[in-house]
C-alpha cells in the first residue's frame, strides 16, 4: 500500500475532527459561566482605623508591633469588624477569600463566625440578612447567593471574626455591574470607635454580622470600627495613645469583662483623659461588665465579678464628671444580656440573643449623640 501524501492525512483528520466536535455558541463554549472577580480592596473596605498596617486586614497599624503587648498585637491581625459595601444588578455572587490559621473555629464559637463570611442586602425596611460564607478550607470558593431577582441592590459583606484574612474577592457575570456604595447617609459619619474584650471581638457570635457593632452598624447605618482584643482588653497606655489617633463620632470603652477593680481606678481616668484631650468634643461611653449568667447562684461570682468592678468605674466615672468632663457616659451592665439567662453561649459572652439584647441598650444611648452630629 503507498504510504498517502502527508497534506491528505492532515486534511483527512481535520474533517474527522470537525464530524465529531459540533461547531459551540457563545454560551456553550462557556461565556455563560465566566466570572468577572474583584478583590474587594478596590470597593472601599471599612473598619480600618488606621491605612498603615503590616497587613492590609490587620487592626491596628505596622507601628504597633513591639509596642502593644504580643497578644494584643497576634488578636489586631483578625480581621473583626471589617466589612465592605457594595452595589451591584447580579443575580448570583461569589466569594473566595482565605484565612490565616487553619484553626477555623472555636470550642465556643462557629467557624462561620470565626473564619466566614456574612452577607446583608439593603431593603426598603433596612438592612437584611441574605447568605453566610461557610469555609471548609483555608481557601474557599463558593457562590453566596444566585438565582436572585433582577435588581440593582446595595450589600453588606462582613469579614471572619476570629481569623486573620488574607484576601477577598467578589465573583459575578461580566455582563453585570460591581461598584462602590454611596455614603451610609447625609453628613460627615465619622466611625464609632469600640474599644473592648472576646465580647466585642465576637466570641460565640454565629456569624460575624451578629456582634452588637456590627448591629449597631446597621441599625444607624453607620460606620464602625471594632477594637475587641479577646482577654486583652484592658485599658492599658499603649491602646490609649492608638486610639487618641483616630477620628471618631464616638468612643465607646467597654473592658471590664477583662480587668480587675484595681486596674480599672488606675486606667480608666488616664485613658479618658488622654482621649478628651485629643478630642474634646467627642462623647465618650464606659460600659460595665455583663453579669456572668451563673452569678446569681454561684456564692461569691457577683460581689468578685462585678459589684468591686462597677463600683471602681463609676467610681472613677464621677471624677471625671465632677473635674468638668460633662460629655461623658454610662452604661449599666446588669441587663445586658437581659434577665433570664437565654443571652449567653457560656454563661459570659453573648449568644445572638445576648449581642441583640446588648444593642437595643447600646442604642439609647448612642441614638442622641448620633443624631447630634
Amino acid at each position: 500500500m503507498r504510504p498517502r501524501p502527508l497534506k491528505l492525512i492532515i486534511a483527512c483528520l481535520l474533517t474527522a475532527l470537525t464530524m465529531s466536535t459540533p461547531v459551540s455558541s457563545p454560551a456553550a463554549a462557556g461565556t455563560n459561566d465566566a466570572v468577572a472577580w474583584t478583590d474587594i480592596r478596590t470597593l472601599g473596605v471599612e473598619g480600618r482605623g488606621w491605612n498603615d498596617t503590616k497587613d492590609f486586614y490587620d487592626r491596628l497599624p505596622a507601628k504597633a508591633e513591639g509596642v502593644v503587648r504580643p497578644p494584643v498585637w497576634d488578636l489586631s491581625r483578625n480581621s473583626a469588624g471589617l466589612c465592605v459595601r457594595f452595589v451591584t444588578d447580579a443575580t448570583e455572587i461569589k466569594a473566595r477569600w482565605a484565612v490565616t490559621n487553619p484553626w477555623l473555629y472555636q470550642p465556643n464559637a462557629t467557624a462561620i463566625g470565626v473564619s466566614g463570611l456574612d452577607l446583608y442586602v439593603r431593603t426598603e425596611k433596612g438592612w437584611h440578612w441574605l447568605a453566610v460564607g461557610i469555609p471548609r478550607e483555608q481557601t474557599n470558593d463558593l457562590t453566596l447567593v444566585k438565582d436572585l431577582i433582577p435588581g440593582k441592590r446595595e450589600y453588606l459583606l462582613y469579614l471572619p471574626l476570629y481569623n486573620g484574612t488574607k484576601f477577598v474577592e467578589l465573583g459575578i457575570s461580566p455582563t453585570h455591574v460591581l461598584e462602590k456604595a454611596p455614603a451610609w447617609g447625609p453628613g460627615t459619619r465619622k466611625p464609632i470607635v469600640f474599644y473592648g474584650t472576646s465580647i466585642l471581638q465576637g466570641l460565640s457570635a454565629s456569624r460575624p454580622g451578629m456582634v452588637h457593632s456590627a448591629i449597631l452598624q446597621r441599625r444607624f447605618d453607620w460606620p464602625v470600627i471594632n477594637l475587641g482584643f479577646s482577654g486583652n482588653g484592658k485599658m492599658e497606655p499603649e491602646l490609649a495613645d492608638l486610639l487618641a489617633e483616630l477620628d471618631p463620632s464616638v468612643y465607646v470603652i467597654d473592658c471590664l469583662p477583662n480587668t480587675v477593680a484595681e486596674e480599672i481606678t488606675a486606667r480608666t481616668e488616664p485613658l479618658v483623659k488622654k482621649l478628651r484631650a485629643a478630642h474634646p468634643a467627642v462623647p465618650i461611653v464606659l460600659v460595665e461588665d455583663r453579669t456572668l449568667q451563673g452569678a446569681f447562684l454561684t456564692q461569691g461570682q457577683m460581689e468578685w465579678y462585678h459589684l468591686k468592678d462597677r463600683a471602681a468605674l463609676k467610681a472613677a466615672f464621677d471624677r471625671l464628671q465632677q473635674a468638668g468632663d460633662t460629655n461623658l457616659y454610662y452604661i449599666p451592665g446588669e441587663h445586658l444580656y437581659g434577665d433570664d439567662g437565654e443571652g449567653s453561649t457560656d454563661g459570659s459572652h453573648a449568644n445572638d440573643l445576648g449581642f441583640m439584647r446588648q444593642a437595643e441598650i447600646f442604642a439609647k444611648t448612642l441614638a442622641p449623640l448620633l443624631k447630634a452630629q
